[in-house]
């Protein structure tokens, strides 16, 4: 199942976040805890260079807390500044201005030297669709201030937000990147709610979605709907048992997978399944190998086209 989606207005936020990025000190990513490495947009690392960077590893509350704990020190390694939070519960989000500020420390301090009095620190706020920024930044200001919704792309545009006096956040809609080099980043995005729905086929996506969580924790599965299956059963008729535990059968006794789907992947998104981390640090290298194979088989296919239509014409 290989899913791509990027509506033309990702296009101009990318456009507009670059012609704004000289106005921020410090660009704040918000990512989901339970896929990071899925959920972190590999442009904003262009788009950030020589910034001040922090990562906001939001819904902790729906991922697995000793995952998250490996997943902080990782990010941390490789020079971001994290941050767990819970927007919902407004755990965590208190959090950013104080250290956006010490971030800043020495450019205030330089500010102040010269004679500014307020030196007020700005940062751009960015992450996927449906990560929860709008939930943190009016968790943050105390207020309705975003609007907030449980679909990509509620966030419409731009907005200036001032959290205290001497800190100010420039609110961006959610954006992806114009092509999932793999397969299984595009796969985890939809399952946590970051594309739309209307494109997918969901119950081929849920089936993708047990096939992973029996390789994760199968009894999340089992204790939630009361199914038994072995690890080498097929997704699909994992599926199915599911819809008959739950009692959507179809006329004629066909169980109602499509209706199913829906629930599991809902439930799921909902943490009402458990504390869920779909990805580890060391399933990066081989999400990384692999797309090394696939180029090179790419380029090896490519090649042989070129050859074998250098052939004919030569003739």
């Amino acid at each position: 199942m290989n899913i791509q989606w990027y509506p033309g207005h990702m296009t101009k936020t990318v456009r507009m976040m670059s012609e704004n990025i000289s106005l921020v000190d410090v660009v704040v990513e918000l990512i989901d805890a339970r896929i990071p490495y899925s959920s972190k947009n590999p442009d904003i690392d262009n788009l950030a260079k020589n910034k001040k960077r922090i990562i906001v590893m939001n819904k902790t509350d729906l991922a697995d807390p000793a995952k998250t704990e490996v997943w902080k020190k990782w990010f941390e390694a490789k020079g971001f500044t994290v941050i767990l939070a819970d927007a919902v519960k407004g755990t965590g989000v208190n959090k950013v201005a104080d250290t956006a500020r010490t971030l800043m420390k020495d450019k205030i301090e330089r500010e102040k030297a010269r004679g500014r009095l307020f030196v007020p620190v700005r940062a751009m706020i960015v992450g996927i669709p449906n990560v929860g920024k709008s939930t943190f930044i009016n968790k943050t200001v105390g207020k309705t201030t975003a609007k907030t919704g449980d679909k990509p792309g509620v966030t419409k545009g731009k907005q200036w937000i001032r959290i205290k006096k001497d800190f100010e956040l420039l609110d961006t809609p959610g954006i992806l990147w114009p092509k999932f080099e793999d397969e299984e980043v595009g796969l985890k995005l939809a399952m946590i709610g970051s594309i739309n729905d209307n494109i997918l086929d969901t119950e081929t996506l849920c089936t993708e979605y047990i096939n992973l969580m029996m390789v994760v924790n199968p009894n999340f599965i089992k204790n939630r709907y009361n199914v038994e299956f072995d690890t080498i059963d097929e997704p699909h008729d994992v599926l199915e048992k599911i819809a008959v535990s739950r009692g959507f059968i179809k006329k004629g006794g066909e169980p109602d997978c499509e209706r199913t789907a829906k629930i599991v992947l809902d439930e799921f998104r909902g943490g009402k399944i458990g504390k869920i981390t779909l990805e580890m640090p060391e399933d990066i290298h081989e999400m990384e190998a692999k797309m090394v194979r696939e180029e090179k088989e790419k380029k090896a296919k490519d090649a042989a086209r070129k050859a074998e239509y250098k052939k004919k014409n030569n003739r």
